[in-house]
């Protein structure tokens, strides 16, 4: 707001101010008067009180004005409302004025003394546009109300304080582009919170401030329209338009506000599509697969979204059917693709005609032109050198099963299509033939068969061969080879299975048999059953053929004595009616049983039984297998027990070689004579008492007692006994015997012994060879050393 329009508006509220205090003076003293009805004491009787006095009723009366009180005011001084005057106030102080409701105390004051009420805050319409307040009066020194409590109304003057405010701020609007003149586009809205119904200050007016001439907007509703026609998207889709509003219905000193409003043109299908150009060319080998794409194209629409769809199509073509256009919906695009080979040798350019038209077309803009476009597309086809291409898809071919080696049953021809025309080298895969059953001449293409057939072994044989260019080895081709394997009369029949039937004495018909032949003849088997020749002489059995491929095996006897001969062998010849005739003997076994009247075998001999109750060979094989398993579970079990019971040599009973103790000593040989005193075990009397053992501590620190040898007793077992005493007490009283328990082992053998000594040890000292046949006549106790010394030189040579 400029200050010409402050000022202005500083004047008018002054002069506003003036006409509301000035031109009405005692106003506010004429606001609150107490009339009576009459003259004084002039009032009518209405009753008696109790004590029968008349009751007199005064008539009263409140004339009240409305108060009214300028906003916004800005004055130092507290604004002046009013002033309450009751006629029971004398002027002596003792009425006092009481103000309660809406502001009483905080907003409004009130004199208790002379009445005058004041605005103590600046107020503001748009808030609060009037406040209820109740006034009374009321006896100062006993509060005793002097009049009836009363209402008022103080109501606030609206001044033009507030400018028109748009409710957005911006607005956002669409209107379609190439719009007639005076199209809606967008209404906006302007309120002013000033007091509608007073004066000017709240009625507002529209004009645009920019978007001209683009735009217009109307004064009184601010609804925006067009005006210009042919407004284009493709040229200027965006536009800003400013609005104001302005109050005091737009005279000089209103108040205004503005908004501004973005207008987006949106677009309509106005412009047709349109190819970049008139010629297209593309190159595409011959080799290309089919479905794969061949070239893009694309027209350029100047629209947009739904009104740029576009679709393409072939009006015209050279190769009908060799090429399609599919439209690629998310970029508009038309991408050719091939439908049909392509062959460099046969056709080397293709021509095609691609129109492209609009999907969506608007019918206002028909005038426009056509919403369609034309062009030519050029496709050259690159010449590739290919592989060797077969005359067919695949082979079938056909081979006696007895066909001779070297013999051929067919041929595969290929060629190389390019211009050059390379010769073609044959091989067959030998993945699909591993056990080269077949091999191809690499010139011609003949196969021919290295191994001989059976068909019930193979019927058909799956192969593969391959051409092989000779100047580029690396372009190959395969062609499937189906042989089938023809069959020929090659097998005679056979039982179906192996006969073996039980009867009883009284039987006529024996048993019907079948045959089966693994030849397959295009008419179906049909075998024929007899009797063998050589017994057909002396046969108790004849056979019926059925005449369909089964036989009765019938008796020719009344009866037959299984006491005298309980089984028959009956020999069967089967042929079958192909070229050449193929013919078998086949043994039927018969075995005859006693039966009862009803036919229940009772008795049969015992080969029979051991026959029909005979194990299958699976069942003697798993039996076997199992009690050898057995027996290998005992052997081995017995071989661990007497592992755990042989017992050392060295600790057997019957051991009586010396017992060594070893001291963990290791001495310097037989020369050492220090290391160990075997003269000790030899003969107690040889001990040396000047040596020492290695053993113990010298008898210099703890000399042992030595107690006197005992004289040898004369009893067989005398020196004996009193070696081992002797031991016992050099243990006992030894001072450098360890601490615990230990063994101390005595070996001595005697004085004067028949057998001498048997110690190794001594044998050290004897020259030549011993003899120690005399061992084995001591018994089995003194065996093992027989053994172990005994025996002929020749055989410890040996």
């Amino acid at each position: 707001i400029s200050n010409a329009e402050k000022l202005r508006k500083v004047c008018v509220l002054m002069v506003l101010w003036a006409i509301a205090h000035l031109s009405s003076p005692g106003y506010g003293l004429r606001a609150l008067r107490r009339t009576t009805g009459g003259h004084r004491g002039s009032a009518g009787l209405t009753g008696q009180d109790a004590n029968g006095v008349p009751l007199r009723r005064s008539k009263r009366g409140w004339m009240w004005n409305q108060f009214f009180l300028l906003e916004e005011y800005t004055g130092t001084d507290m604004q002046y409302v009013g002033k309450l005057h009751s006629d029971s106030d004398r002027g002596d102080g003792s009425v006092r004025y009481v103000l309660t409701g809406e502001g009483a105390g905080t907003l409004f004051k009130i004199d208790e003394k002379s009445g005058d009420i004041h605005a103590t805050k600046r107020l503001d319409r748009e808030e609060k546009a009037y406040y209820i307040l109740h006034a009374k009066a009321v006896n100062r020194f006993t509060s005793e109300a002097l009049e009836g409590e009363s209402e008022f109304i103080i109501k606030i003057h609206d001044i033009n304080d507030n400018e028109p405010r748009f409710t957005k701020d911006p607005y956002m609007a669409r209107v379609p582009e190439m719009s007639d003149i005076g199209t809606s586009v967008i209404q906006v809205t302007a309120i002013d919170a000033d007091d509608a119904t007073y004066g000017n200050s709240a009625r507002v007016v529209y004009s645009i401030l920019e978007g001209q001439p683009y735009f217009s907007v109307d004064p009184e509703t601010g609804l925006i329209k067009t005006a210009l026609p042919g407004m284009d998207r493709e040229v200027k889709e965006n536009y800003q338009v400013v609005i104001q509003a302005k109050d005091m219905a737009g005279q000089m000193g209103g108040l205004s506000g503005t908004t501004t409003v973005s207008i987006t043109l949106s677009d309509v299908n106005d412009n047709p599509p349109r190819f970049t150009k008139t010629l297209y060319e593309f190159r595409v080998p011959e080799t290309r697969e089919l479905g794969s794409e061949v070239g893009v194209i694309r027209a350029l629409d100047a629209d947009i979204g739904e009104n740029a769809e576009m679709d393409y199509r072939i009006t015209g073509s050279d190769g009908p059917g060799m090429f399609d256009i599919i439209t690629n919906r998310t970029t508009q695009e038309g991408v050719i693709v091939l439908r049909k080979p392509l062959d460099f040798e046969k056709k080397r350019q293709y021509s095609l005609r691609v129109q492209v038209e609009n999907v969506h077309i608007n019918p206002r803009f028909f005038s426009v032109g056509p919403f369609r476009d034309e062009a030519t597309i050029k496709i050259v086809v690159e010449d590739v050198d290919e592989p060797p291409v077969f005359e067919r898809a695949s082979y079938v071919m056909e081979v006696k099963e007895d066909a001779a080696k070297n013999t051929v049953i067919g041929s595969v021809s290929a060629s190389d299509p390019d211009d050059k025309s390379s010769l073609v080298r044959y091989s067959i895969d030998r993945r699909t033939d591993m056990d080269r059953v077949f091999n191809i001449h690499a010139g011609n293409g003949s196969v021919f068969i290295l191994r001989e057939l059976d068909r019930e072994e193979y019927a058909w044989h799956n192969i593969s061969v391959i051409a092989t260019e000779f100047n580029n080895p690396r372009q190959i081709s395969r062609v499937p080879v189906y042989i089938r394997v023809l069959d020929v009369n090659d097998n005679a029949p056979t039982f179906a299975t192996n006969y073996e039937t039980f009867v009883c004495e009284n039987a006529k018909r024996i048993q019907t048999v079948s045959a089966t032949d693994p030849d397959e003849p295009l008419g179906g088997h049909r075998f024929f059953f007899s009797l063998a020749q050589e017994a057909a002489g002396k046969a108790n059995f004849s056979v019926r053929d059925n005449k369909d491929n089964t036989a009765w095996i019938l008796t020719r006897r009344n009866s037959y004595n299984s006491l005298q001969m309980s089984v028959y062998h009956v020999p069967v010849v089967i042929s079958d009616g192909e070229f050449p005739m193929q013919s078998s003997t086949n043994t039927l076994t018969i075995r005859v049983c006693t039966c009862d009247r009803e036919g229940n075998m009772k008795l049969c001999n015992a080969e029979a039984y051991t026959a029909r109750a005979g194990l299958s060979t699976g069942a003697l094989v798993a039996i076997l297998l199992c009690v050898i398993i057995l027996l290998m579970i005992v052997v081995l079990f017995a071989a661990l027990r007497r592992q755990r019971k042989k017992e050392p040599l060295i600790i057997s009973k019957e051991d009586v070689r010396d017992n060594v103790v070893s001291y963990n000593d290791e001495g310097g040989g037989e020369e050492d004579t220090q290391a160990f005193d075997i003269g000790t075990l030899r003969n107690p009397e040889a001990i040396e008492e000047s040596k020492q053992r290695r053993d113990i501590v010298p008898e210099t620190f703890y000399p042992p007692v030595r107690r006197p040898v005992l004289p040898p007793t004369r009893d067989n077992n005398g020196d004996v006994r009193d070696f081992i005493n002797q031991r016992l007490q050099d243990n006992d009283s030894d001072p450098t015997a360890p601490p615990y328990d230990s063994l101390a082992t005595y070996a001595y053998e005697g004085n004067g012994s028949v057998a001498e000594s048997l110690s190794s040890l001594e044998s050290v000292t004897t020259e030549g060879d011993q003899d120690y046949n005399y061992l084995s006549e001591w018994g089995p106790r003194f065996k093992k050393l027989a053994d172990m010394y005994g025996g002929d030189d020749s055989d410890r040579d040996s």
